[in-house]
């Protein structure tokens, strides 16, 4: 339902401004009763730093060149997001030369395992509350 909003000319005139939205009176909705859902690991969600936890999950450890391979992402964005996880202490890096190639290689920790497998069990339960089980 729509009201329309007036204000007062200096000549006297009304004249409208904008319509305003006026929402009719909250019912009892089945909505309204929905079950809560878990609140998700923010840090762990976003799609890039999903991938690097999961990578590090299934693998004792990678390189910055395979997860980059894995990911299909570019250098600068791999290094934002697995410098987030760092600073989590969710994944731990090593950086060291190879010969003269400079290596770095990312392990997951026992807290980014933690982490990920409470992500996991929230995600199930999305799940379940979405499919009505």
């Amino acid at each position: 339902m729509a009201r329309a909003v007036h204000s007062h000319s200096k000549h006297g005139k009304v004249e409208p401004l904008a319509r305003e939205h006026v929402r009719p009176r909250e019912r009892n909705h089945p909505a309204a009763q929905a079950p809560e859902l878990p609140e998700l690991d923010r840090l762990i969600h976003e799609r890039i730093r999903l991938g690097i936890v999961s990578a590090l999950a299934t693998n004792d450890s990678l390189s910055f060149n395979d997860l980059k391979r894995v990911l299909k992402t570019t250098d600068g964005n791999l290094s934002v997001h697995a410098r987030k996880l760092e600073e989590a202490q969710y994944i731990s890096c090593v950086k060291f030369f190879e010969g003269r190639v400079p290596r770095t290689e990312y392990r997951l920790t026992a807290n980014g395992r933690r982490a990920l497998a409470e992500y996991l069990d929230q995600m199930e339960e999305w799940i379940r509350v979405t499919r009505n089980e």
